[in-house]
């Protein structure tokens, strides 16, 4: 049986090895999937602007060229972090444009504690602004507490509050996947930007993951993003 290195992004059920960076690469293969098995025709961007602990990110991804086309996912490094955000932020408008190509994006932005710094404007105006209906916005934020490789420790948590944008923050790299589904989920439903935190020791690690079509198993609220309310509390005081 013939195996290829590329199959830890194309194996759908069992088990694979990951390194962080790898298992954020397969993320948005993994949404782009999920959305075709729930007849929703979207596309991805990719963008933002490399530093550790997400160096290996933009090279790992332009390996994958025609992976990611078949996906449906461009991945355009910027020239700076805000550049990425802007671009990602536009992304989150194609509904309101006729002729549109797909019914939503799923958007991811990548970059370090600083690059979060430097966006803090663009991501308190995209997270304010929202979402796409059918679309999804995801931070992949780089944090070196230890200043392995940056001139002062980061801690973006405290951006992101001052932004309105929820964080979820994996402890391994089988959450790196887990995590980053639900992230997206919680922003297609919520119409919030969410931000991924990640760290230099999952990045750079690597573990046995499980992958399965239905794993994560997620469930989404009655409520819809139209604001049609639930129907058990119609009757209430708050309506």
């Amino acid at each position: 049986m013939e195996m290829t290195l590329n199959e830890k992004y194309t194996v759908t059920t069992g088990r694979v090895y990951l390194t962080g960076i790898q298992a954020l690469v397969r993320l948005p293969l993994d949404q782009q999937r999920r959305d075709a098995r729930a007849g929703l025709r979207t596309g991805a961007l990719i963008t933002g602007y490399e530093g550790s602990p997400l160096g290996g990110y933009d090279l790992t991804l332009a390996r994958l060229g025609q992976l990611l086309q078949t996906h449906h996912i461009v991945h355009q490094p910027a020239v700076n972090e805000e550049g990425g955000a802007t671009a990602a932020m536009g992304s989150q408008i194609v509904h309101l444009f006729p002729g549109a190509r797909v019914d939503g994006v799923n958007s991811v932005w990548y970059g370090k504690g600083p690059g979060v710094d430097r966006c803090g404007d663009i991501f308190k105006h995209a997270n304010f602004g929202g979402t796409g209906p059918q679309s999804a916005a995801l931070i992949l934020g780089g944090d070196d507490h230890n200043c392995k490789s940056s001139t002062l420790p980061h801690q973006s948590d405290f951006a992101y509050v001052s932004a309105g944008v929820p964080v979820l923050y994996p402890s391994s790299v089988q959450e790196f996947l887990e995590f980053g589904l639900h992230a997206f989920a919680l922003s297609r439903y919520s119409g919030c930007w969410v931000a991924l935190k990640v760290v230099t020791n999952l990045c750079d690690g690597g573990s046995l993951v499980e992958v399965d079509p239905e794993r994560p198993q997620i469930v989404i609220p009655e409520t819809l993003r139209d604001g049609t309310p639930y129907q058990k509390i119609q009757d209430t005081t708050f309506l």
